[in-house]
């Protein structure tokens, strides 16, 4: 099974290129999905989050609330870097036992990983491709404050925070700009996933 990375910065397209990929044919794991799941009640990060940030970071229902757990980290890096040290390893072992099941039931197959840390984590070296998707700055301030509803101070201050994308640009395999048209997007994952396929067999 060809192991795939997916990756870039705030609001690029990343979701919209593991639709794409996905209809073309290979398996999607969405870390964010991941990361949702170990915060749960029930997940592996649950109780080492509470533990370290307390139980201020809950909801009314005694969930954590992700934007309240951000916010508490946001501008302090040692917290960010102890919250990391919790999520990020439970988030890795849950895309293993995925990668395992899909490899046993399509062992041709493709497996792409999507996540927005791949680069700065270092994780991007076990895959055997990485694709970074990009576009110009300006819009991915505008596609953050139309998707999220954040203003043009926190998306900034969001991308000040991560590495830059000529970084990300510089270790991929493959780089998807998501600047023009949506068909344009389309077109470059198509020749990706052809490519990917002749590696894959």
């Amino acid at each position: 099974m060809l192991r795939v990375g997916l990756t870039g910065g705030l609001a690029c397209g990343k979701t919209f290129v593991a639709q794409t990929l996905s209809e073309l044919g290979c398996h999607i794991i969405q870390a964010d999905e991941l990361g949702h799941a170990v915060l749960l009640p029930d997940g592996e990060a649950y109780r080492p989050v509470l533990a370290e940030f307390g139980d201020g970071v809950l909801d009314g229902r005694g969930f954590i609330d992700r934007r309240k757990l951000a916010a508490s980290v946001f501008d302090d890096p040692e917290k960010l870097k102890k919250l990391s040290s919790i999520v990020h390893p439970a988030v890795a072992r849950r895309q293993e036992q995925m990668v395992d099941e899909l490899r046993k039931s399509d062992p041709a197959g493709i497996a792409v990983v999507e996540a927005a840390i791949l680069v700065e984590t270092g994780s991007y070296t076990r895959f055997d491709r990485l694709i970074v998707v990009a576009c110009t700055e300006r819009q991915q301030v505008e596609r953050a404050m139309h998707r999220a509803s954040y203003t043009r101070e926190e998306v900034l201050a969001r991308l000040s925070r991560q590495l830059p994308l000529e970084e990300k640009k510089r270790v991929a395999h493959y780089i998807i700009d998501t600047s023009g048209t949506k068909e344009h997007t389309v077109e470059q994952t198509r020749k990706v996933y052809q490519s990917l396929r002749s590696l894959s067999k």
